[in-house]
């Protein structure tokens, strides 16, 4: 349920409202937007609670019961899109449509520290690299750890660019959370609740991608997990669905992106790389996303594909990745945001 204020709710009515929430024994999100302010319960089923116990209270115009069952991923929930800031100068969610690149593992320092100088130089503002690797065959590369963190952060003092790390379990938050800007969470384990419901214990944001056969709704009850949890800083990801078709890795879900929009407040990224899986597609993707509405892209750079430990056909090289960030730059400008 939310608590709608009347416009120009005096800051006292706000605060009575608030506190007679807490005293139900439930917790509160507060929305203020520029001409309203919205009050989310958190923590209550919509029919426990009585629409008059807050209707009655000074400065409220009305309450609204959430029908979907993901209540506060709901855009109902929230009066305005959530932002969320990471590092000295990212938004995600703002105007400016953030750019996440790197490569798929990090594979030695020397290549993660080439890869991050050269997207920095072409425009990205966040590095990705993964240091713990969820791979198909246990005989595959799994990544470097601890390791593999420390050559990240090294990168990030050397730029000044936040960083986007894979945790795949709950042993591994206290770990990744002392090195990382950005938790992400892979497709395989959108339905890991345990680890979702420890994630929403931290105080970072989680970039949780949608599973390789989920729908949106699953994908929305997987970041239910971790705002119910308490931390309202989670972003989602369309990476391609499994579909019949061979020809590609993943069938990317393109309208999925207006349809997040429109369903839920928090960002929406688009991930062409794992949506495509080959290196051409990537580029086109990226702006059709971009064209959508999506509010972010991860896109994987590495300095020689051809000899990358994983995912060399869907990574761009740094002289590619340049040229794509020029060529999304009019695109973006043409929905009214900036790149």
């Amino acid at each position: 349920m939310i608590i709608v204020m009347k416009q120009g709710a005096a800051p006292t009515e706000i605060e009575a409202v608030v506190n007679r929430v807490e005293e139900l024994g439930y917790k509160v999100h507060l929305s203020r937007g520029e001409a309203r302010t919205i009050v989310g319960i958190i923590g209550a089923d919509d029919y426990l609670l009585n629409q008059d116990t807050f209707e009655v209270l000074d400065g409220v115009e009305k309450t609204v019961r959430i029908m979907q069952p993901y209540k506060l991923a709901s855009r109902d929930f929230s009066g305005a899109a959530s932002e969320i800031p990471v590092g000295p100068n990212a938004v995600i969610g703002g105007k400016k449509i953030v750019v996440m690149a790197g490569p798929c593992s990090v594979e030695s320092r020397e290549q993660i520290l080439e890869t991050a100088h050269a997207i920095k130089e072409a425009g990205a503002t966040v590095l990705r690299g993964g240091a713990f690797k969820p791979r198909s065959s246990p005989y595959s590369f799994q990544g470097l750890g601890e390791e593999g963190l420390k050559f990240l952060a090294e990168a990030r003092e050397q730029t000044g660019l936040p960083i986007i790390t894979e945790v795949m379990s709950s042993d591994d938050i206290e770990l990744i959370g002392e090195y990382t800007d950005i938790f992400q969470v892979g497709a395989r384990n959108n339905q890991n609740y345990s680890l979702l419901k420890a994630l929403g214990k931290t105080n970072k944001p989680v970039f949780l991608k949608r599973g390789i056969s989920g729908t949106i709704q699953e994908l929305l009850m997987g970041a239910e997990y971790i705002l119910s949890g308490g931390n309202m800083q989670v972003m989602v990801c369309e990476r391609g669905i499994r579909t019949y078709e061979t020809s590609t890795r993943n069938t990317f879900d393109i309208n999925a992106i207006p349809l997040l929009k429109g369903l839920t407040h928090l960002p929406v990224v688009a991930d062409p790389a794992h949506g495509t899986g080959q290196w051409e597609l990537v580029g086109p993707v990226a702006k059709a996303a971009v064209a959508a509405g999506a509010d972010a892209l991860m896109i994987e750079v590495h300095p020689n594909p051809s000899k990358a430990w994983s995912d060399g056909a869907q990574s761009l090289t740094p002289e590619r990745f340049g040229q794509l960030m020029a060529e999304l730059k009019p695109i973006a400008e043409a929905v009214g945001r900036g790149i």
